[in-house]
């Protein structure tokens, strides 16, 4: 596949947004299994991120979290059963009352451009993407002033 350096550009962009919204310990993120997990926690994720696919279904799911003031982020896998899961999963939050987003999962999506399928793939691009331009993966993660 052609390497397209301004995809690692605007990853990076739109990821440092992510990070900011993630880490306010009123927001949680929605993966499909624990190798999602671990790779957003590589890319720098500290917040809450619920498993979908813990032994649990979509009501469960939506009980945990149903909470006041809550923000929920799906990021589930850009294939077909991905996108059936963020749909439905969309529908039943929302329903619920409880606030949603799904345009990070859209904006992901159109800045990999089918570069990167699965979450858990996402660190390991992103790994490769920094260090071809220049620097690790934490450097390009790091806040202004650390």
């Amino acid at each position: 596949m052609e390497r397209r350096p301004e995809a690692w550009e605007n990853f990076l962009k739109l990821w440092l947004d992510f990070l900011a919204v993630t880490e306010d310990g009123a927001t949680v993120v929605v993966v499909e299994g624990e190798r999602d997990r671990r790779s957003l926690q590589r890319l720098g994720v500290t917040g809450r991120v619920v498993l979908f696919h813990s032994g649990r279904g979509f009501s469960q799911l939506t009980q945990t979290l149903s909470k006041p003031g809550q923000h929920v982020v799906v990021l589930t896998d850009w294939d077909r059963e991905g996108g059936h899961l963020a749909h439905r999963l969309t529908e039943l939050l929302a329903a619920e009352g409880i606030l949603i987003d799904a345009e990070f999962r859209r904006r992901l999506a159109r800045v990999l451009r089918g570069e990167v399928a699965h979450v858990e793939g996402l660190a390991g691009w992103a790994q490769r993407s920094a260090e071809r331009a220049g620097a690790p993966l934490d450097h390009w993660l790091r806040k202004p002033g650390e």
